[in-house]
């Protein structure tokens, strides 16, 4: 194998590794960590069930320092999966915020 061969071969090996990186890094999932435990939960009433949808009721979000109350809202229902709210876990010291998803 000559030269510029070996050196498009190693250009090309180079690219496809960077544009991998690129997608897993895109992928990564951000973990929240907060110093103190969230606020005790909101009373929200959930509305009335709403056909093709699940409610996913309101958390606290841990934003810039401090506890922001985010509202309860509609998931699009997934046929065949139940949706798994998001919550607060003690980890150590600090809390952990464990994302809502379907399962």
């Amino acid at each position: 194998m000559n030269k510029t061969v070996r050196l498009l071969l190693a250009n090309t090996v180079l690219i496809a590794a960077g544009a991998a990186a690129m997608a897993s890094a895109s992928a990564a999932e951000v973990i929240v960590v907060a110093p103190s435990a969230p606020p005790v939960e909101r009373f929200e009433a959930a509305p009335a069930p709403r056909a093709g949808y699940v409610w996913d009721h309101g958390h606290w979000r841990w934003d810039h320092g401090r506890y922001v109350w985010v509202a309860g809202h509609w998931q699009a229902e997934r046929v065949g999966y139940h949706w798994m709210p998001g919550h607060w876990v003690e980890h150590g010291p600090n809390y952990r915020w464990v994302p809502g998803h379907w399962a």
